[in-house]
């Protein structure tokens, strides 16, 4: 697949700060991933794959093969999560397979710079993902630089976890950074995201809601998807502007 056509598939970057759903498929029946997919792509802006290597993150999970075999299957953006060491030595691989956006972690990595320009470099979207341990500052000097930032909200491997809400505190922060900044960059939120706790995470400035097993173990997995894409684009409650009367 050429570069350039990699580069005229991806979205246009104003749709950054818009509300997007990202179905995670590492809860999905990859038996037929291919039918899972197309279950939720009504709703899924996105089709968020989860790439792990043994090493940053005990589980192995996914990798190139899977992109290169959803690539044919949807025309929905393709989202990397790279639990893994040295995520840029895939950053090639991947970005021929056909993914528009990679996300690798901020720990795994010390100075995400280099990074980023790699994955620019090949025609992709970049993000930094934090883990909660790490302070969401760490990402602010990079926010000029990316497209998302990922904010993990249960310790990255597994799926199924309960989401963390020490969480929403550091979608506030982000999002007011970014806001003050003036910047369309992504804030999303991955982790025990479920129709019972999305409302909270967009509330706090979350614009994409990556959800697994809030999708594909729930007992209606397009249910499911409906109401979080639903919650995902509504947004936060607007603020009436103050005149100043009562």
């Amino acid at each position: 697949r050429r570069r350039a056509d990699r580069w005229a598939r991806r979205p246009p970057l104003e749709s950054a700060g818009m509300g997007k759903l990202a179905a995670s498929i590492l809860s999905a029946d990859l038996a037929h991933l291919a039918d899972e997919v197309k279950l939720v792509e009504p709703y899924a802006d996105i089709i968020h794959v989860d790439i792990m290597d043994g090493h940053f993150v005990p589980p192995i999970a996914l990798g190139t093969v899977f992109v290169a075999s959803l690539r044919p299957c949807t025309d929905r953006v393709l989202h990397g999560h790279l639990m893994v060491d040295a995520p840029e030595a895939s950053f090639e691989e991947l970005a021929d397979a056909g993914l528009d956006v990679v996300s690798f972690h901020h720990e795994a990595v010390g100075d995400p710079e280099p990074a980023i320009a790699k994955a620019r470099a090949t025609g992709m979207r970049a993000g930094v993902t934090l883990n909660l341990e790490t302070p969401v500052e760490a990402a602010f000097p990079y926010l000029e630089e990316i497209d998302d930032l990922m904010l993990m909200s249960i310790h990255p491997g597994w799926s199924g976890q309960e989401l963390n809400p020490d969480v929403y505190p550091r979608i506030e922060a982000a999002r007011e950074e970014v806001d003050r900044r003036g910047l369309a960059v992504d804030i999303e939120i991955d982790g025990g995201v479920k129709v019972e706790n999305a409302q909270r995470a967009v509330d706090a400035g979350a614009t994409v809601l990556v959800s697994a097993s809030g999708i594909y173990q729930a007992p209606d997995k397009v249910e499911a998807a409906r109401a979080l894409a639903e919650i995902a684009t509504r947004g936060r409650p607007t603020q009436p502007a103050s005149d100043g009367t009562r």
